[in-house]
């Protein structure tokens, strides 16, 4: 059955139709398909879009703490920050369903946005476990338009499912209490916690 997609008129999300979801064993084995590490040059190369503007705007004053939320089967991005002295630890429900320990200073969510099958539970989860100016830096491809939606590499992987827009950024700082310091105009979007 072809895949269909819908858009919220509200705030510019679009999504899968659930009708076309993965079960949960195919959307595991798809995800164990992935090789990433941090011998791999090219994703670590990936992952510094996100990372550099986030060390710019991390004040070290202190010692941080850090979670890489949706870390994967080979998590990396915990690494190239303890690297920069930031202490992170990593969850992915599938490969690390480990106990967490918030409140934290940063979470990063790099390329699972689009796989949150309930983006409003999940983002509410994400903001609860930041202290009060905390940084939420979030990498996932956004759309702009219809036309290229159809056309657009991203939503041809069977496991994303929900696609975030320019106006979905606004909606987020509105809805969940959150000030956009920093966005890409592709993808990496930094948020503060209002205090």
């Amino acid at each position: 059955m072809p895949r269909r997609y819908l858009a919220c008129g509200r705030c510019y999300l679009a999504y899968m139709h659930p009708d076309g979801y993965l079960s949960a064993d195919d959307e595991k084995t798809y995800y164990a398909t992935h090789e990433n590490s941090i011998d791999d040059e090219g994703y670590v190369g990936f992952l510094n879009i996100l990372l550099e503007p986030l060390l710019e705007v991390i004040e070290q004053k202190e010692e941080k703490s850090a979670l890489d939320y949706g870390c994967g089967p080979g998590p990396t991005l915990s690494v190239l920050l303890e690297q920069n002295g930031i202490r992170c630890d990593n969850y992915d429900p599938f490969f690390f369903p480990e106990a967490l320990s918030p409140p934290y200073d940063v979470i990063t969510a790099t390329e699972c946005f689009e796989h949150f099958h309930h983006p409003e539970n999940e983002l509410k989860k994400l903001v609860s476990m930041l202290k009060p100016g905390g940084l939420l830096a979030l990498m996932t491809s956004r759309w702009s338009n219809d036309e290229k939606f159809m056309h657009w590499h991203y939503n041809r992987d069977p496991t994303h499912v929900i696609f975030m827009h320019d106006k979905t950024v606004l909606f987020i700082e509105e809805y969940f209490g959150l000030h956009s310091i920093f966005r890409d105009e592709k993808r990496v979007v930094i948020f503060r916690k209002k205090k």
